[in-house]
């Protein structure tokens, strides 16, 4: 018998689990759901314990331990990122004398850089390393980012010259050379680190649960939505507090906050340390993708014979279908696997063949089976990619629209980058009540145990994120007719406007942002294969760092369009009163509409690999 100790798919906290139950379909005395991994993208051929017992949660406080434990770690990891990214097209713009348009670009390709590295996180803690490991490597390569900013911000010979961009008589001097150089390096560290972050502490955190027991499996959805929450704890207090510090006393002191808040977040993550259950890595998932998609393509093209004859497959159990029984002559080429196939996506049912024409390319059912899945949530992922380019709008030209506005509240300046204070609070507020009345009374209407699906879920954000920008568009308008009322087209006056007007599609925005994006890493966690899971819930943060490099995109080409030997681009020039925004804005509407049009045909083609909570 293989010992548990270098076949269990998760570490566990030492003597919680004696006389674990290895046989196929067993349990362990304490309720532990076990199975003997086949070959497929969770485990190799091993025991694997797939959920911590119950009993080990109810012994003391050490459920409430673990979840102060992961607030604070969440609250202190956004606030590190959130509090610089949110602002960091003033810093660009006024520090680095980035133009505008320049400035927005430089932002969405950071933060979709950001976000796209969470796959790199995420894979890397499926094949070779824990969830844990990942989140203290990226933590650390974030601080070392956050310190090179703090040391050029504070710095007046690592910057370009103050000038005045109202003197068009002294140009200001962009940043560049060895000064570009160093800003660059630190805002992609930052990038690297906040990456392998997100792409680990969602699965990390999710990875706890028991999901063998409807009452894990609630507790999981619990802990994406207030996963979210504390997302939006750490954004509140970096909107608010460390903003108001880069306005008012540096962005030395902004940068250096974000650099004690990371340090922090990884003091606290190791003090949980001795009671983490940290899943052991399997070897890439990757691997047994291009080996499926290889081999069904290899015995696609070559004639069948005996020797190298396709299987025959029968359904799978989890969408079972009318039919006899196989012939035995079908049977006698089947290769050896644990399950069926289905029927969707026959042509990867190829792949698996009685002798192979390389053994680097034997393949099984089950490994076919879940590169199936892969390829099923691929269409959903697509789909949210067109919300997150909506949201790209709130760090770039929602903000240098509050520029031009008036900040003041009373006797308070409230700085543009805190605008997001909105929706930020909103999302706090809406969180526990989503979760302690709405899905309750979900429950009960529908009879499922989850109550709103997660399709259903990320479908109310696309929704919302179409109202936003046609909110957007209204008040950009009202926002131009003011300063062309008032003659400040021209002047860097603020104009006698309000910026809470922008607080309207920050709250649509950050509605639909709680639903898809909880929505997301659930669906994501739940539907993926198990050695696949942190690579998964990455798509959740790949979709919004697509979103970031599409807008940077779509502004481009509409430039491009717009802009010829008599008309001036839409989305040109230093004066951002003189962009056409309010156009931008009704065209992201339009193309919202037709992604969420979109997206109901794939929701409605997607079949749950599960019907438990869906």
């Amino acid at each position: 018998m293989f010992s548990r100790k270098q076949f269990s798919l998760y570490h566990d906290p030492p003597n919680e689990f004696p006389n674990l139950n290895k046989n196929k379909n067993s349990s362990s005395p304490d309720g532990m759901a076990m199975w003997t991994g086949g070959t497929g993208l969770h485990s190799e051929a091993a025991t694997v314990a797939c959920s911590p017992p119950p009993s080990y949660w109810k012994k003391g406080k050490l459920w409430v331990f673990m979840t102060i434990l992961g607030a604070v770690v969440e609250i202190l990891e956004n606030l590190a990122y959130l509090a610089n990214a949110s602002n960091l097209v003033m810093y660009l713009s006024e520090y680095m004398h980035l133009s505008p348009s320049r400035s927005a670009n430089n932002v969405t390709n950071f933060m979709g850089t950001a976000f796209l590295l969470a796959l790199l996180g995420g894979f890397l803690s499926d094949a070779f390393f824990t969830t844990y490991r990942i989140y203290l490597i990226s933590a650390a390569i974030e601080f070392l980012g956050l310190v090179i900013l703090t040391v050029q911000a504070r710095s007046p010979s690592l910057k370009p010259p103050a000038c005045n961009p109202a003197n068009p008589n002294i140009p200001c001097q962009e940043v560049d050379g060895a000064k570009a150089a160093m800003l660059f390096l630190g805002l992609y560290l930052v990038a690297l680190g906040v990456g392998g972050i997100k792409g680990s502490l969602p699965a990390h955190g999710a990875e706890q649960f028991d999901e063998s027991t409807p009452k894990g499996r609630k507790q999981r959805s619990t802990f994406f939505n207030y996963f979210v929450f504390c997302l939006s704890c750490g954004g509140l207090i970096a909107v608010t507090f460390v903003v108001w510090i880069e306005d008012n006393k540096g962005w030395e002191w902004g940068f250096g906050i974000s650099t004690i808040a990371i340090f922090l977040s990884i003091l606290v993550f190791l003090a949980g340390s001795a009671t983490y259950r940290n899943k052991i890595p399997c070897g890439s998932p990757l691997t047994t993708i291009f080996k499926v998609l290889i081999a069904a393509a290899i015995n696609t093209s070559i004639r069948k014979t005996p020797s190298n004859a396709v299987a025959n497959l029968n359904a799978s159990p989890f969408s079972p279908t009318q039919g006899g029984q196989e012939s035995e002559e079908n049977s006698k080429d089947m290769a050896p696997s644990t399950e069926t196939a289905t029927k969707s996506f026959s042509c990867l049912n190829r792949a698996v063949v009685k002798r192979p024409v390389h053994s680097a390319l034997e393949c099984t059912i089950q490994q076919v089976e879940e590169v199936k899945i892969v390829i099923k949530i691929l269409p959903i992922f697509a789909c949210t990619i067109m919300l997150n380019c909506c949201l790209a709008q709130l760090s770039t030209f929602s903000v240098q629209q509050a520029a031009t506005m008036n900040a003041k509240l009373g006797s308070l300046k409230i700085p543009p980058a805190s605008l997001p204070f909105f929706p930020v609070v909103f999302i706090m507020v809406l969180a526990p009540i989503y979760d302690h009345f709405i899905i309750p009374f979900a429950r009960k209407v529908t009879k499922s145990e989850m109550g709103i699906t997660h399709l259903q879920r990320i479908g109310i954000g696309l929704v919302l994120s179409i109202i936003a920008m046609g909110v957007a568009a209204l008040v950009e308008i009202k926002r131009k007719r003011v300063a062309t009322n008032s003659g400040l087209l021209d002047s860097t006056d603020p104009l006698p406007i309000t910026l809470f007007w922008i607080a309207f599609q920050y709250l649509f925005l950050g509605s639909a942002d709680l639903f898809t994006l909880a929505g997301l890493l659930e669906f994501f966690f739940t539907e993926a294969p198990t050695g696949m899971r942190s690579l998964a819930t990455s798509l959740s943060w790949a979709s919004l760092a697509t979103g970031y490099f599409l807008s940077s995109v779509i502004v481009s080409i509409v430039n491009n369009i717009t802009g010829n030997s008599t008309n001036r681009p839409w989305l040109s020039g230093n004066n951002i009163n003189h962009y056409h925004l309010e156009r931008f804005y009704w065209l992201m509407c339009v193309l919202s509409a037709v992604n969420f049009l979109h997206f109901l045909v794939w929701a409605n083609w997607y079949k749950y690999r599960s019907t438990r909570g869906n």
